[in-house]
């Protein structure tokens, strides 16, 4: 397993842009993707990463908006070649009114 350090690239093969660009192409209109990160994690039995999307919401409920990603996101097939979505979240954020942010949850096969 390789250490994980801020000042070291990232892990070969990781799918953070292909995911950001599948994830983008899955927003309905109104909702923009601010820039992502992406944080290292690890259980007993796997290695993976949590990527986080903060998004911008232009109108409508946040409430609404959430449920209806939540769900979307949720039923989703995502097609990333060695790695697998483990967790989809979506959760609303206070500041600034009507930010939502998404983590994603991916491990490796």
């Amino acid at each position: 397993m390789t250490r994980w350090s801020p000042a070291q690239s990232r892990r070969p093969g990781c799918p953070h842009r292909r995911l950001r660009h599948l994830l983008a192409d899955a927003m309905p209109p109104g909702l923009s993707l601010g820039a992502s990160t992406f944080r290292p994690w690890a259980s007993a039995n796997f290695v993976g990463a949590r990527h986080i999307f903060p998004c911008a919401l232009a109108d409508g409920e946040a409430k609404a908006v959430s449920a209806a990603i939540q769900n979307e996101l949720g039923n989703a097939e995502w097609t990333l070649p060695g790695h697998v979505v483990a967790d989809v979240v979506v959760v609303e954020c206070s500041n600034p009114p009507g930010a939502l942010q998404i983590e994603i949850l991916m491990v490796e096969e």
